[in-house]
């Protein structure tokens, strides 16, 4: 929490053309008001995922404001730009953060090397295919000091709706590497569970803004995967089912819940 602090205290400046993705996205859902919080802890994550446009104007340096902070730079893989994290900390746990901006079109330069990463505003960006949807009328959370983030005065920051993180993960879900496919189950599973008492509203999303923003393939895609996904119980259902560690879950339960929750969301749209 003091890491992720540190990091919001020093993209104030663009705060409002971030939103906050992945694990921390789910993490900071709570704090949003349709949120129903549980008793059990959210998955913990040590990387922080920032998204933005790839229209977006960001001005300024935002890796000196990283560096500034106290993060480090670090280079990995052979992209032209290298995709970048900035880690705060030395060992293998250090908090880092890293930021993603979509993948549009073959993934292929004009060279034919992949289209991978781009630089603005001093920082690379890894780009992500329906990284999009996370942009899609995205969420405001208002973090106080008095909450869990340790922060010196009040922030408001993005982050995506729970119907586009939701569908997002089922279009990346053929994609991802096994102990990623149970993890973005849980992450569906529980936050359908955190947005239970407000699936109307995670509809409406989907009908007027999310489904309206995507070619009507890609739509179909995501129904036809949130009805096989959870049409029974699966091994990534089980591991998904084991991975908290302050609660148990039964595989049953996670696929009917899950089941469920996108039939309510998702349900009797028509086709194009």
């Amino acid at each position: 929490m003091e890491a992720f602090a540190r990091l919001v205290t020093a993209l104030r400046p663009w705060l409002g053309q971030l939103v906050v993705v992945g694990g921390w996205a789910h993490r900071l859902h709570r704090f949003h008001r349709l949120a129903k919080p549980p008793d059990h802890l959210p998955l913990r994550t040590r990387d922080t995922d920032l998204a933005f446009s790839p229209d977006e104007a960001l001005a300024g340096n935002l890796h000196t404001a990283l560096t500034d902070a106290g993060f480090a730079e670090e280079l990995f893989g052979y992209d032209a730009p290298p995709a970048t994290h900035y880690r705060l900390g030395e060992d293998d746990a250090g908090f880092y953060a890293e930021f993603l901006t979509p993948l549009h079109g073959s993934g292929l330069k004009r060279d034919g090397k992949p289209d991978a990463t781009v630089s603005k505003a001093g920082i690379t960006a890894q780009k992500m295919r329906h990284l999009e949807l996370l942009l899609v009328s995205p969420w405001s959370v208002r973090i106080r000091p008095e909450k869990e983030i340790p922060i010196a005065e009040d922030v408001e920051l993005f982050v995506p709706n729970a119907t586009s993180l939701i569908v997002q993960k089922l279009l990346i879900h053929a994609d991802r590497p096994p102990h990623k496919k149970a993890q973005d189950v849980l992450y569906i599973h529980d936050s359908l569970e955190l947005f239970g008492g407000s699936l109307g509203e995670l509809r409406r999303l989907w009908v007027d803004d999310v489904r309206p923003s995507m070619a009507a393939k890609t739509a179909r895609k995501a129904e036809t995967m949130a009805q096989e996904l959870f049409a029974g119980v699966t091994d990534t259902i089980r591991e998904a089912a084991r991975i908290p560690q302050d609660r148990r879950l039964a595989p049953e339960n996670v696929q009917r819940a899950c089941a469920y929750g996108l039939g309510e969301i998702l349900r009797g749209m028509p086709t194009q």
